[in-house]
């Protein structure tokens, strides 16, 4: 199995225009061996970079990174890119087209150093080649290969050498929207057969939340926060991360009194809700209400349940196997998932039921608290 990688107090700094503009801001984690680990956040959060730090592309200014007991990069050391032993797939996968599938394949073993005899290297890169269903390809001009085909071409010649870590940087956004949903699931059946390290750059929620062992969240060159995808989706630990991964609805609101132990009621949306609150928050303090779309039940009329607000439907979107309904309530407007066969109109009078297990409330001096229990 390949060694882990660790990050510790990863800086990079670019200089534009006299000005220095820091991109990665000390951030540290550490991939257990042959797990798969995902830096998941917008465009300029410093995911990239940070990959590129670790393959060597780009030189740290401060910080530690190494695989095992090898140290990659510190003050004053830089092991060059081919000297890592890692592995490498491009967001544009960088085929040449001038080249058959098995040249493709048997690029990075002809140009290492030692030198491989023929037999070695046509041994490796059939045998990469099998792993991603490609030896009845391998004669073929890789001009001739779909997008899928070619993903799996640029993995197998990242695994050619037999790399401690795999990089991936994008590697699923060229395809389209079904091939990318198939080929995620055999990127990350492939990483856990061949029990590879691997790092793994996104920005797309369900890729990270699907394919990774953990997972963390970057803005403005820091990590938000890092955990398992459960933690990450269940429980957010600033706005910003419930905000950015998958939607949710966030309702600022103010606590009127706690009334037990861990429950606190809510004065939000006209109506007093009760939510699991964390602990220190006071009476009259300022705090979210977050709850997600899928887990807001409608009711065609008022139940006789506590956490029950009355919203009008102004927009109603059918999206196959789900339709998504904004609901106007108390002149907020929320998002609702749910069965296409159980859709309401638009203008109806509907009542929302925000289930106590369902809903977080976040407070960003005191943390979260959510009537799921930990994962």
């Amino acid at each position: 199995m390949s060694g882990g990688l660790a990050v510790d107090g990863l800086v990079k700094d670019y200089v534009a225009e006299r000005r220095t503009n820091r991109v990665v801001d000390g951030i540290s984690f550490s991939i257990a061996a042959g797990h798969l680990y995902s830096l998941l956040g917008p465009s300029g959060c410093g995911k990239t970079t940070t990959l590129r730090c670790v393959a060597g592309l780009e030189q740290a200014d401060d910080g530690t990174i190494s695989i095992g007991a090898d140290v990659l990069s510190r003050p004053g050391l830089h092991v060059p890119p081919e000297r890592r032993d890692i592995g490498m797939v491009f967001q544009s996968y960088a085929i040449w087209p001038h080249m058959t599938v098995f040249e493709n394949a048997a690029f990075p073993l002809r140009v290492t150093r030692p030198r491989l005899r023929g037999d070695e290297i046509r041994k490796r890169v059939e045998s990469a080649l099998d792993l991603v269903r490609l030896s009845s390809f391998s004669g073929r001009p890789a001009t001739q290969l779909s997008g899928g085909q070619q993903q799996r071409l640029a993995l197998a010649r990242a695994l050619v050498r037999e790399p401690r870590v795999l990089l991936l940087d994008e590697p699923l956004s060229n395809l389209d929207a079904k091939l990318r949903d198939q080929m995620r699931g055999e990127v990350r059946e492939l990483q856990q057969r061949l029990g590879i390290t691997t790092l793994f750059v996104t920005h797309d929620q369900a890729e990270a939340l699907s394919m990774s062992d953990r997972v963390a969240v970057m803005g403005d060159g820091k990590i938000a926060q890092e955990g398992t995808p459960a933690q990450i989706y269940q429980r957010p630990q600033t706005r910003y991360v419930a905000d950015f991964v998958g939607k949710v609805n966030l309702i600022e609101t103010t606590v009127v009194e706690w009334t037990s132990s861990d429950t606190v009621a809510l004065a939000a949306l006209g109506e007093r809700i009760a939510a699991p609150c964390p602990g220190g928050v006071a009476a009259g303090e300022q705090v979210l209400l977050s709850i997600r779309p899928e887990e807001v039940r409608i009711h065609q009329t008022r139940p006789d349940l506590p956490n029950v607000i009355e919203g009008v439907v102004q927009r109603v979107e059918f999206l196959g196997d789900l339709c998504e309904c904004t609901v106007l309530a108390a002149g907020q407007r929320l998002m609702v998932r749910q069965s296409p066969w159980r859709r309401p109109e638009p203008d109806q009078t509907v009542f929302l039921e925000l289930r106590r297990e369902s809903c977080a409330v976040l407070s960003e001096q005191h943390g979260i608290a959510t009537g799921r229990s930990e994962e």
